[in-house]
């Protein structure tokens, strides 16, 4: 356990550089310099380091690239979302508009009517207290 706490505090670097020294060995091969391009075992290392390190840039420059692509998607989703959500709004506020104007116009007519009515109810007992009076 006490291993796994101490992997937690080595640096990437320094992982590379170990992981590259235990692949490369620090002996003498006898691989031909065409294979080693006439490079010694620090040499070799140097380059495994250098080409785990690229490795890990192009890895996450590519995660990087991912995320942003990622996040683009879903802003162009959002802005989707509210394009609709701004037309649905506008489409319920006409109609709640024009539900208003119809409710209105039948409020009014409805007051004419009564006023209407109110009239001729006026008219029949002011005729009746005519005939009354006669």
């Amino acid at each position: 356990m006490q291993n796994l706490k101490n992997l937690k505090t080595l640096s990437i670097p320094s992982l590379l550089l170990a992981v590259a020294v235990l692949a490369s060995g620090c002996h003498k091969t006898e691989k031909t310099t065409v294979e080693t391009n006439g490079m010694g075992p620090a040499q070799t290392a140097g380059k495994a380091v250098d080409d785990a390190g690229a490795n890990t840039a192009a890895a996450a420059q590519q995660a990087g690239d991912n995320a942003r692509d990622a996040a683009q998607r879903a802003g162009d989703k959002m802005s989707d979302a509210a394009a609709r959500t701004d037309a649905s709004a506008r489409e319920a506020g006409a109609e709640a508009k024009a539900n208003a104007h119809e409710a209105g116009q039948d409020i009014k007519q409805g007051a004419k009517d009564a006023t209407d009515a109110t009239g001729k109810a006026v008219e029949r007992t002011g005729q009746k207290m005519q005939d009354a009076a006669k």
